[in-house]
């Protein structure tokens, strides 16, 4: 089982950024789809962005796009989460997940993934 671990959380104000990390136990590179779930207070788990293995495709949910963007950098096994003109509806449980997917050019934001971390706190509060 890949083991994912999340980290870059924590207390900003709205409008200000944040860059989430997920590092990856063993070598993601071209094998797993790489997905950012949030759950907010009292919400259901929810899926933002999804890179592919391949690192061509890429998705996110109506409620961040063109704010937030998913990069991979295969060399170090980790996948970034840059996170801009934050809105206090952004505060949640971020989690990244992985599914093996071998050199895939697509990915969804379907939560069926099977290997997921354990979160990072992200607050947006002024």
């Amino acid at each position: 089982q890949l083991q994912l671990v999340e980290s870059g959380g924590g207390l900003v104000q709205p409008g200000g950024s944040l860059e989430l990390s997920c590092a990856g136990s063993a070598f993601i590179s071209n094998y797993y789809n790489i997905g950012w779930f949030r759950q907010g207070p009292g919400k259901e788990r929810e899926g933002i962005s999804c890179i592919s293995s391949s690192g061509a495709g890429t998705n996110y949910a109506d409620s961040v796009k063109g704010r937030f963007t998913i990069s991979r950098d295969n060399a170090k096994n980790m996948v970034y989460l840059q996170m801009n003109s934050l809105k206090p509806e952004d505060t949640a449980v971020y989690y990244c997940a992985a599914d093996w997917s071998p050199n895939t050019p697509t990915c969804s934001t379907l939560p069926y993934y099977r290997d997921w971390g354990q979160g990072t706190q992200v607050t947006v509060s002024p």
